[in-house]
């Protein structure tokens, strides 16, 4: 019989193995400029309040993948590794367009003007792509899955260490409020030049975390149908 002390211990380990777990694949800082790039049509003040949204949408998605995930992948019996390889072309596809949005001051400027016509579109889209897959990514998904895949044997358990998680989750959605929220002083502090070169490298490390992500989902997929090849 688990005593309070013991239950405390076990939410404490299990939101800190959360928070290990998926903080550095979140990696929110890392988003920023590319949060930036993708709300060029907002003034800073709706940004701020849009940041508030891609944080909650990004807890619930996290919640949800870690509580239930599991289930849902059994269900329409579908695996981590398609998962991956789906969501491995998605952000393979946004990286290679913002790796390639125009540069020079006049298609900026026209850049610029379409994107303020479709602010509102973008408030609209908060889930996509700001939230999925630019903040949590199938990266994240399959590691919360992974996270939720060994359910505890009793209930009180299973309510103990779901605690856990959503603690550990709740501290990941701060984080991307908060580097979201500053995404603008952030950013200044580097100058033109260096925003655009952070944004450009940026993007293209997205590319390559998609094609990484692809590339797991697949061997993966040949690991499961050829065992012998795959060792």
């Amino acid at each position: 019989m688990l005593t309070v002390l013991d239950s405390l211990h076990h939410i404490a380990a299990t939101m800190l193995l959360a928070v290990a777990a998926l903080l550095p694949i979140v990696d929110p800082l890392a988003d920023v400029p590319i949060y930036l790039q993708l709300t060029a049509g907002l003034q800073p003040a709706e940004r701020a309040e849009l940041s508030k949204t891609v944080a909650f949408n990004s807890f619930l998605l996290l919640l949800a993948s870690t509580l239930i995930g599991a289930y849902v992948l059994d269900f329409f019996g579908l695996s981590i590794p398609a998962v991956q390889v789906a969501g491995g072309f998605v952000v393979c596809a946004m990286g290679w367009s913002l790796l390639h949005r125009p540069e020079s001051p006049e298609a900026q400027s026209r850049a610029t003007a379409a994107e303020e016509a479709v602010a509102d579109r973008l408030r609209r889209r908060a889930f996509y792509p700001l939230t999925m897959p630019l903040t949590v990514g199938p990266g994240s998904i399959s590691v919360a899955i992974t996270l939720g895949a060994n359910p505890s044997s009793n209930v009180r358990s299973l309510l103990i260490t779901a605690v856990g998680h959503a603690l550990g989750i709740l501290v990941i959605a701060v984080s991307v409020y908060v580097c979201y929220r500053y995404a603008d002083p952030i950013v200044r502090k580097l100058g033109e030049t260096g925003r655009t070169v952070l944004m450009r490298l940026s993007a293209f490390l997205l590319l390559c975390i998609g094609v990484q992500i692809a590339w797991n989902g697949i061997h993966g997929l040949l690991a499961s149908a050829f065992p012998t090849v795959a060792a």
